[in-house]
């Protein structure tokens, strides 16, 4: 019933094909058939008025009782019938001389004959007597015509064998037309249900089957754009899966451990001193979950779109001034050299908390990725049409393997080995993309540096109030 409602593509375009063959055909045969037919006729009433001035000269200079036999010489001669015909009144006229006697009586009315007389001029035209006639009409009096009359039946024979050839050929063309319009479009619409199907497949979560389809044309370009859309899904589904994975076992760990410290806090005979140490490391499992938690959320709301970010001028220089003061009690319990390098204010275009959320995770990277002793660095300035905030350190480095996943979510350096969920990076990298920015990344042994660069305020002024100008002007 489905079918019956909406039929196929491949019915559809066969269809389609039909009409446009059958309505090119139907322009071929208004344009031919009819011009024959007049071309023809018209052929053969110019070959009667060339033949009709000698008849009609004959006529004149003979005595009528030798019409019947002029009237037979000259059909001899011109293969037409020779009829003279004489008024008696304006609507009746009578055969004086014919050459074919025997049909007399169909020329009385004859309209040819009677508008040379009304006209008392010469007169041709076709008229359908005996089948269709060419006929000339030239006055010899005031009451007497001479007519020709000629029979179109060889050559209307002619332009009816050309109208059937060209209905037999168009009836051919359109068989043969929507045979190879069905097939095109079979093979059309077969690539049309691989797409559909690849489609279902990649819907139900299938991204190992390419979508392959060699032909260059609009078809082919859909394919492969399914064929990549295939395999952003399937980055995006690993993503998702690692993702998930990942957060589990974020998870699972501290509340592990914080479970055990539970069942060992719960007997009466621990000591005191172990009661404390039992407190303060689930407290360092309770902040390690708030910033998983948090982490998380952000993330979420990323990806959402849902984290709004202002823009306005922030002194990025003060910001770094303000990280090192935070971090200096962390610093030195892990016997870093924590300091801040400004020169001045660092105007740039930012959201100051998002600034000072970026600042602190890579200053807390910094601090816990390398060893005690490390020397820290946070620092502000400009450069060119950019603002940098950087935080540099001088401890064993980032390997190179490692700095291209850097900024990935949950990825950690050396093998997971490190502490921390591996979600610092990327939520850094993705609020400096928010803000118009980036982060880049320059380590070697003895020299990394994390620089957050963000457009510069005072050019971005600048350029408004150009176009503002170009815009007034």
């Amino acid at each position: 019933m489905n079918e019956f409602r909406h039929p196929r593509l491949s019915v559809k375009l066969g269809l389609v094909l039909l009409a446009i063959v059958a309505g090119a055909l139907g322009i071929v045969y208004l344009a031919v058939v009819p011009r024959l037919e007049d071309r023809l006729v018209a052929n053969r009433l110019n070959e009667l008025v060339r033949s009709a001035p000698p008849v009609v000269r004959d006529f004149r200079q003979a005595d009528s009782v030798d019409y019947d036999a002029l009237a037979r010489f000259w059909q001899s001669n011109t293969g037409a019938r020779v009829v003279v015909l004489q008024a008696l009144t304006s609507q009746t006229l009578i055969g004086v001389a014919d050459s074919n006697p025997l049909n007399g009586a169909d020329v009385r009315a004859d309209p040819v004959a009677r508008a040379a007389l009304e006209a008392r001029a010469p007169r041709s035209g076709r008229v359908d007597r005996d089948g269709e006639r060419a006929e000339v009409a030239i006055p010899l009096n005031a009451n007497t015509v001479v007519l020709l009359s000629a029979s179109l039946r060889d050559t209307l024979s002619s332009v009816r064998l050309v109208e059937r050839t060209l209905l037999l050929s168009g009836l051919v063309a359109l068989i043969v037309a929507w045979l190879a319009g069905s097939l095109a479009a079979l093979r059309f619409t077969r690539r049309i249900r691989d797409l559909e199907a690849a489609a279902e497949r990649i819907a139900a979560g299938d991204f190992e089957v390419p979508v392959v389809d060699p032909v260059q044309d609009e078809v082919g370009e859909l394919a492969r754009a399914f064929d990549s859309m295939r395999l952003r899904l399937a980055q995006l589904d690993r993503a998702r899966r690692e993702f998930i994975a990942n957060a589990s076992h974020e998870l699972r760990t501290p509340l592990f451990s914080l479970g055990g410290f539970l069942e060992l806090m719960a007997d009466d005979d621990v000591d005191p001193a172990v009661r404390k140490e039992f407190v303060d490391e689930m407290s360092a499992q309770v902040e390690r979950l708030t910033k998983l938690a948090t982490g998380l959320l952000d993330l979420t709301r990323l990806d959402a779109g849902q984290l709004s970010v202002e823009q306005a001028d922030v002194d990025v220089a003060l910001t770094a001034t303000t990280v090192c003061e935070e971090f200096s009690v962390r610093a030195d319990a892990d016997a870093h050299v924590l300091r801040a390098f400004v020169n001045g204010p660092a105007l740039a275009v930012g959201d100051e908390q998002r600034i000072l959320q970026v600042a602190r995770i890579l200053v807390e990277n910094a601090i816990r990725h390398t060893p005690d002793g490390t020397s820290v660095e946070v620092g502000a300035e400009v450069r060119g049409g950019e603002v940098a905030l950087f935080v540099s350190d001088d401890g064993p480095g980032v390997p190179a393997a490692d700095q291209e996943h850097l900024f990935d979510r949950f990825y950690r350096a050396g093998g997971g080995q490190a502490s921390g969920s591996g979600l610092g990076l990327a939520i850094a990298s993705e609020l400096a993309a928010r803000m118009g920015g980036s982060i880049e990344l320059h380590s070697e042994p003895g020299a990394t540096v994390f620089t957050l660069l963000l457009p510069r305020a005072g050019r971005q002024r600048a350029e408004e109030a150009f176009s503002r100008e170009n815009a007034l002007s």
